[in-house]
Order: C-alpha cells, then sequence, then structure tokens
C-alpha cells in the first residue's frame, strides 16, 4: 500500500512540474525513480526510455505505466498513469474556464517567456544525463552520430532510423 503512495506522489509531481513534454520531465524522472526511490538502476531508466520512445503514446505515460507496473503490478501502472496524467487534467480544466479572461493578458505572455528557457535547460540536463549511460564506446557514439544525422538532416523517417539502429545495434554488438 505504503508503494502505491508512493509512486501516485513521485508521478504527480513528475506531471505537475514537467513543463515542456516528455524530454524536459526526463531529468525530474531519473531523480525520483533512480535516485530517489532506487526503484530502478540508470541503465535501466535508459532501457525504459527507448522502449518509451518507440511505443505510442508520450513518454511520461509509458514510463508511467511501464515503471508502475514492474514496481506494482497492473494497479501500480495504473496509479502512476492516472497520477501523471491528473495535473495536466487539472490545469487543462482550470485554464479552459478562465481562458477568454486571461487570453490577452501580457501577464501570462510573461510566464511562458519565461518558461521556454527553462524547458530547453531540461532537455539538455536530459540529454547530457542519457548521454553519458548511452554511449558506452566509440561505436555507439558513431551509431548516435550516423541516426542523428539521417533523422534530423536527411529527413530519414524517425521509426526507420530506430529500426536501423537496432539492426546496427545486432550487427556491431
Amino acid at each position: 500500500m505504503i508503494v502505491l503512495v508512493q509512486l501516485f506522489i513521485s508521478f504527480f509531481k513528475i506531471g505537475a512540474f514537467s513543463f515542456g513534454g516528455g524530454y524536459a520531465m526526463l531529468p525530474l524522472l531519473e531523480k525520483e525513480l533512480v535516485q530517489k526511490h532506487q526503484w530502478i538502476t540508470t541503465a535501466d531508466f535508459i532501457d525504459i526510455l527507448a522502449i518509451s520512445e518507440m511505443t505510442p503514446g508520450s513518454i511520461a505515460i509509458n514510463s508511467a505505466t511501464f515503471l508502475g507496473y514492474n514496481v506494482a503490478g497492473i494497479l501500480g501502472g495504473a496509479i502512476a498513469t492516472i497520477a501523471v496524467v491528473l495535473p495536466s487534467f487539472i490545469v487543462i480544466t482550470l485554464i479552459f474556464r478562465f481562458i477568454n479572461k486571461f487570453k490577452n493578458s501580457p501577464y501570462v505572455d510573461w510566464i511562458f517567456r519565461g518558461i521556454r528557457p527553462i524547458i530547453m535547460g531540461l532537455i539538455g540536463a536530459a540529454a547530457i544525463t542519457v548521454g553519458k549511460t548511452s554511449f558506452i564506446d566509440f561505436k555507439a557514439v558513431l551509431l548516435a552520430l550516423l541516426v542523428f544525422y539521417l533523422v534530423s538532416f536527411k529527413k530519414l523517417n524517425a521509426i526507420l532510423g530506430i529500426v536501423l539502429a537496432g539492426a546496427l545495434g545486432i550487427i556491431l554488438y
């Protein structure tokens, strides 16, 4: 029962304080799941991110469902998933209720201008965290750079990039 409450609180915090979507929430996910509760290792965290990225849906929901299930079964998966989406549901409901009153407010514009750089910083921190544990050798760095180049500059479909990386991983490792 205690672990279910911990799952709810952790994923509610992740959902509440992760502005900017999945990548911006990675540092908070790592802090809660790996460092604070030690439910998973850093290597497992990277694996969950990879699986969450490849499966349909957002990283937050996929990782909450996956980790909640691993920690406390079906009920844990359901509780973690509900907890991570509940803050967004509450905020959207409140915004909808008051949107007409504040939609032209300069204060709202200033708030969003202040949040944007923070989101970029969180995404950068997540990239460094993932990079430190993902680049296990020179081949992994080259593989990452190749897929990044193909997807970003040659407009290779991201799904094909994942398939290519998996195939090259089988060949190289």
